[in-house]
């Protein structure tokens, strides 16, 4: 539910502050009020009051053509703080244009991916001047060929505010793609089927998908996922065959506890077709025979609690990546297919106590491992026959790389991405039997500024409260001094074993280039120290995630790498819970911040399950229907814990259709905080009308978003206009 949205948090961690010297002309604004309309919850005998709680639509409510009185009401406040949000910042207009078009300049508007080679073909991405969407091709055979167009993103956008393409999956034969739409951002996915030969569109027309879905071998049979229409849980596996009415679709697989979802893929061989269940710490899967698709499915291991798996197929063996045997960083295990339960398992690679593993590759000649030590990404390769053992070379201090999909099987190349705050991002080709690599794509950084020896990028550790030390990686310009006056960024995530890398961002460069340091904080809740350094920020642990970031910012503020005067923050979705916490912890430690699409409400959330996702994150938050957890979770939830006090300054972000945290969160977050604060600093509320989780769908629309962000630093750091707000 809360799991950020990773096109959303790159963006995020790109956010930059620039400087103006020229004063701006100040604005009188009012101040939006909430009407307060007390509504009592009870729990366990406690009873909480929300005064905000009438700021909660159905989706039904939302959608309606014609509006009944509450949703407009609630329409009506959203807009009225839209409104305030553009008459406050309406002096910074012209800036954010020109922090627009700064980062727009920056990219290479007319590019292409690296070409990859699937089932004979070579597929590509592309972008033209002026394009919002990309445009899907291939060409057959080689790169010589003639390109053939898929999709273009562009002319299927065009009636719509958001338009979001995703799911391709083509059939074995190369003849039929499967394609999933989402027009309004709520991740319930269409999916239809188009005839490449022909450039026909069936009318076969799935509703409420996930986007994914795979072909059986015959070329006439998919599987794909159902979401519940009102909790949004992926909950059904269907199977339909090609020009058949969807109504006959036959459902081969339901997951009936409702802490679970489900998924469906193909393993690499094209052999199996494999349904996998998962919640946060227990897994299951089953597989059939591709070649049959209406056979019956057969689980591999039956689910256990604490027990996690995730199968490839080699030859006669499924391989597994699982935690069995108290393997907390996880390793490596393998079975025979014909004997596939727990006490069959065997080790390939064994647990280690120092290394992560997250990720394997295999092919027919190698197995690729993708570890993690000391937090730092490591690329391991082995050869099936034992000659070669070997880690590819990264000389950096911070890094980020990533082992592509990789589709072909029978090859020596193994294609990854590098990157680091001071790199830009290149696509590398390794030959694993010679090697030698073959760099087949740089990211080119236009207007002509960009030298990579200007950049100074490090990690640092700060000691938490209880001894342990984190990890912060830092960038900045080689010019900057650092002392108490230098802005300070300082961005973390840290939930669901999510490890944010130390990416490059183009974007970022307004910010580095104005002096500021962009401090990423490796708090627990992420995996960047182990799977140990996520179970010590969840759940009955989750306060240490926000101890952490808050100890980071003493270490920061107390090493003069900045001042409280000068110390920014922001987090996104379960990053903006980040933030709803420390500004209530600690307020007096930052000048500003800003939460996107905040997982701020969370008791309440939890305690509803009719809410999207709520069941299957018990085990992220805890179940609060239990009383530990209530009591627990109740005593760092932001919307719970705000007090009259002074804030800092404050922007939220919200999304109208946001279905991984749902708009009333932020809105009533924001209204409840102008209630309570005593201070005179800014509270902005930003909602994008036409958008959900990940916001704008376009990449200038997107860029637009991220340009209203950095200003709201902008006006801080630099003074811009000092807003004057009426009661």
């Amino acid at each position: 539910m809360r799991k950020i949205v990773i096109p959303f948090i790159v963006l995020s961690l790109t956010f930059a502050i620039a400087c103006k010297n020229e004063t701006m002309k100040s604005t009188d604004a009012k101040t939006p009020v909430a009407a307060k309309e007390p509504t009592k919850l009870e729990k366990h005998g406690d009873v909480r009051v929300d005064n905000y709680f009438w700021m909660r639509l159905s989706d039904e409510q939302k959608n309606a053509s014609d509006k009944d009185a509450q949703t407009q009401k609630v329409v009506n406040y959203l807009e009225e703080e839209n409104a305030y949000y553009k008459e406050v910042t309406k002096h910074t207009k012209p800036f954010q244009e020109e922090l627009f078009e700064e980062m727009k300049g920056r990219i290479k508007e007319d590019d292409s991916s690296v070409p990859y080679k699937d089932n004979g073909y070579f597929y590509i991405t592309s972008y033209k001047v002026g394009n919002q969407y990309p445009i899907y091709s291939r060409k057959k055979g080689n790169l010589e060929a003639k390109e053939e167009v898929l999709f273009n993103v562009n002319e299927m956008a065009k009636d719509f505010d958001y338009y979001q393409l995703g799911g391709l999956n083509i059939s074995n034969d190369n003849k039929l793609v499967v394609f999933a739409t989402d027009t309004v951002s709520r991740r319930q996915y269409f999916l239809r089927i188009k005839n490449l030969e022909t450039g026909e569109i069936y009318k076969d027309n799935i509703e409420n998908s996930t986007g994914g879905s795979v072909w059986a071998n015959d070329n006439k049979t998919i599987f794909y996922t159902k979401k519940d229409p009102v909790t949004l849980r992926s909950s059904s596996i269907y199977r339909h065959v090609l020009g058949t009415p969807t109504s006959e679709d036959v459902e081969v697989y339901h997951e009936k506890d409702d802490t679970f979802g489900t998924y469906v893929t193909k393993s690499k061989s094209d052999k199996y077709i494999i349904i996998g269940s998962y919640s946060t710490i227990s897994t299951e899967a089953r597989y059939l025979d591709a070649d049959n698709p209406t056979g019956e499915f057969t689980i591999i291991q039956p689910r256990e609690r604490d027990l996690e798996y995730e199968v490839s197929h080699f030859g006669d063996h499924f391989y597994l990546l699982t935690n069995k045997d108290k393997a907390l960083n996880f390793k490596l295990m393998k079975t025979p297919v014909s004997k596939t339960t727990k006490e069959n398992w065997v080790d390939v690679i064994p647990h280690r106590d120092d290394t992560l593993l997250e990720g394997f590759s295999i092919f027919k000649d190698y197995l690729v491992l993708e570890e993690r030590t000391n937090g730092l990404n490591r690329v391991r390769i082995k050869r099936w026959d034992k000659k070669d053992d070997y880690y590819l070379p990264f000389n950096e201090e911070t890094y980020a790389v990533g082992v592509y999909a990789n589709p072909d099987f029978d090859t020596d190349i193994i294609r990854y991405s590098y990157n680091s705050f001071t790199t830009p991002s290149s696509v590398i080709d390794f030959n694993m039997k010679d090697q030698t690599k073959d760099v087949k794509k740089e990211q080119e950084v236009l207007g002509g500024k960009f030298q990579k020896e200007n950049y100074i990028s490090k990690r640092v550790w700060a000691t938490a409260r209880d001894g342990k030390k984190v990890a912060i990686s830092l960038v900045y310009h080689k010019d900057t001094d650092l002392n108490n006056n230098t802005p300070v960024l300082q961005y973390a995530y840290g939930s669901y074993g999510y490890t944010i890398p130390d990416s490059f961002s183009t974007t970022r460069l307004s910010l580095l280039d104005r002096g500021f340091v962009y401090a990423l904080a490796h708090i627990r809740g992420s995996e960047y120290l182990g799977r140990e350094w996520y179970e010590d920020g969840k759940m009955l642990n989750k306060k240490n995630t926000f101890n952490d970031f808050v100890d980071c910012s003493k270490y920061l503020i107390d090493n003069s790498y900045t001042s409280p005067e000068h110390l920014y923050a922001m987090g996104g979705s379960a990053g903006g819970l980040l933030m709803g916490a420390i500004v209530n912890m600690n307020p007096e430690l930052y000048n500003g911040i800003i939460a996107s699409v905040p997982f701020v409400d969370v008791i309440s959330t939890m305690l509803d399950d009719s809410i999207p996702l709520t069941t299957g994150e018990y085990d992220e938050w805890g179940n609060p229907n239990d009383k530990e957890y209530y009591d627990y979770i109740k005593s760092y939830s932001p919307y719970d814990q705000i007090t009259s006090k002074d804030y800092p300054n404050i922007m939220v972000t919200t999304g109208f259709h946001d279905s991984q945290v749902q708009y009333w969160e932020p809105a009533k977050w924001v209204a409840k905080l102008r209630e309570l604060k005593t201070d005179n600093n800014l509270l902005l509320l930003d909602t994008n009308m036409e958008a959900g989780h990940g916001g704008a769908s376009g990449r200038f629309d997107a860029l637009k978003e991220t340009a209203k962000m950095y200003t709201f630093f902008l006006a801080l750091e630099d003074k811009l206009g000092v807003v004057k707000i009426k009661s």
